[in-house]
């Protein structure tokens, strides 16, 4: 199976799989509170957890894609990551992005988004993607429709309810 440890590139951005010389950056954006409020995920308690994180993130060996790191192409800082997971517990394909919030608001996470659901139906083939997203949390619900997604309905996941985005080729 083919690994895309290297995703999409952007006008601004470059996709790719994290490393360890992110683990600082990753432990930044993933002990945040503000980012990870409504991700329902826990906070990072350590810079060697965010290592661990990293150097144990299956989903490109299993899978051939996964969430990739967003990096800024004039200075080569991580300042967030996007991009593609399957959840086999559900049978789909998600997108997922988050950003450090000092880059909130310049539209990386749009830019991102597009291009990893681009990415998916062009060199993936795949026929569907979606987004989940709590309905509280109002900047991703518009990033996912400024990225072409469309509210499909509500679904229990990972013990909570969820908004359901969608996009298919």
């Amino acid at each position: 199976m083919k690994q895309y440890r290297i995703g999409p590139q952007t006008e601004r951005l470059e996709h790719r799989a994290f490393t360890l010389d992110d683990a600082e950056e990753f432990f930044a954006l993933n002990s945040h509170p503000d980012v990870m409020r409504l991700t329902g995920e826990p906070l990072l308690r350590s810079l060697d957890e965010a290592r661990q994180a990293i150097k144990h993130y299956p989903d490109f060996e299993t899978y051939g894609f996964g969430r990739w790191g967003c990096v800024l192409k004039h200075s080569q800082t991580a300042i967030g990551f996007c991009g593609l997971k399957y959840l086999p517990e559900l049978h789909e394909v998600d997108v997922g992005f988050r950003f450090l919030p000092e880059y909130w608001g310049q539209g990386f996470a749009t830019e991102a988004c597009t291009a990893s659901i681009a990415f998916g139906f062009e060199i993936l083939k795949l026929n569907r993607i979606v987004g989940l997203v709590l309905a509280e949390n109002t900047a991703s619900i518009r990033v996912l429709e400024k990225s072409g997604m469309r509210l499909d309905g509500n679904i229990s996941y990972e013990g909570q309810t969820a908004l359901r985005y969608q996009a298919s080729c």
